[in-house]
């Protein structure tokens, strides 16, 4: 992990913090093509009602519509959290490289568990068991209390509503 995959992962969080100060959960990822240069990003969406608006998936939509083959499997999303089922399937559906995140998903339905808070209404599942081709690297430790800070003050904001 170098400074400017860091830096990628530092503007996840960052875009995960805006999620949640928009109302949304707190999820951010960045797109990064082969020669180093961020593509597109977003954040977390689903505060609307539409609970397929998760970041991964509109990048992985972005990617399809706006690279060729080539490029989106030269590419990288970095993102704050490990994707879920659903994200994990349309990055390898769109044929998109490797994929670096910060907190696991397991790491995340633990937290929720601690904090007494439903888990996702889908199965937690690893990248691997979704698209066993896809490269992946995570959980990046240095980042991880700061994915979890976000996850505790939504946890927590959720309990008080």
């Amino acid at each position: 992990m170098d400074t400017r995959e860091l830096d990628h992962l530092r503007r996840c969080v960052e875009l995960a913090a805006e999620a949640l100060e928009a109302g949304d959960e707190p999820f951010g990822s960045v797109l990064v093509d082969g020669a180093g240069t961020v593509r597109a990003e977003d954040r977390n969406r689903v505060a609307d009602g539409d609970a397929t608006r998760h970041p991964e998936f509109e990048l992985a939509r972005w990617a399809a519509g706006n690279l060729s083959p080539q490029e989106r499997g030269a590419a990288t999303v970095y993102t704050s959290g490990e994707h879920c089922p659903m994200c994990s399937a349309a990055h390898a559906w769109v044929g998109l490289g490797r994929i670096v995140y910060v907190a696991s998903s397991a790491q995340l339905s633990g937290w929720l568990a601690e904090w007494g808070r439903p888990q996702a209404p889908v199965r937690s599942l690893t990248i691997q068991e979704v698209a066993p081709s896809v490269e992946v690297e995570g959980p990046v430790d240095e980042l991880v209390p700061a994915i979890q800070e976000l996850h505790r003050r939504l946890a927590q904001q959720s309990s008080n509503s």
